[in-house]
């Protein structure tokens, strides 16, 4: 039997969310700036992906292994530490990207920063841009590009 994803779409409020969940003031002022540049950039509305990532748009992966299940296109969760960034795909204008991103670690998908002002927002715009590019070629998702 399959396990069971356990980041899925919910109905929790993302301002309500950030609210109750984020402490520092610039932390939710760095929030409420990535939901308005990744609504931009992706052209949907921030949703809650499980307790604490904020997804816009949705796919459909399925791996070789069998194992399937939804996903934001883009997304971030202001954890306490840093933000986790999910806006990477492993493409080589991606790589050519990160480099010029500023200050940044990172994990095989995912970015941690630990406030905007740390990296170049035009970088972040390309690297967003080229995730969706990728993510409508390779799965079925609400960013199709037509």
């Amino acid at each position: 039997m399959a396990k069971a994803n356990k980041t899925n779409e919910t109905k929790v409020d993302v301002t309500d969310f950030i609210n109750s969940y984020v402490e520092q003031d610039q932390k939710k002022a760095d929030s409420f700036e990535l939901i308005k540049l990744m609504s931009e950039w992706s052209g949907a509305e921030p949703k809650m992906w499980g307790p604490s990532i904020i997804g816009f748009g949705n796919y459909h992966y399925k791996y070789a292994s069998g194992h399937e299940g939804d996903a934001p296109v883009l997304g971030f969760s202001p954890r306490k530490a840093a933000f986790s960034l999910y806006v990477y795909s492993d493409t080589e204008k991606s790589k050519l990207l990160l480099p010029n991103l500023g200050k940044f670690k990172m994990s095989k998908a995912c970015i941690y920063v630990k406030k905007l002002s740390d990296i170049d927002l035009q970088i972040l715009q390309e690297l967003c841009k080229e995730s969706i590019l990728y993510i409508s070629e390779h799965h079925e998702c609400s960013c199709r590009i037509k």
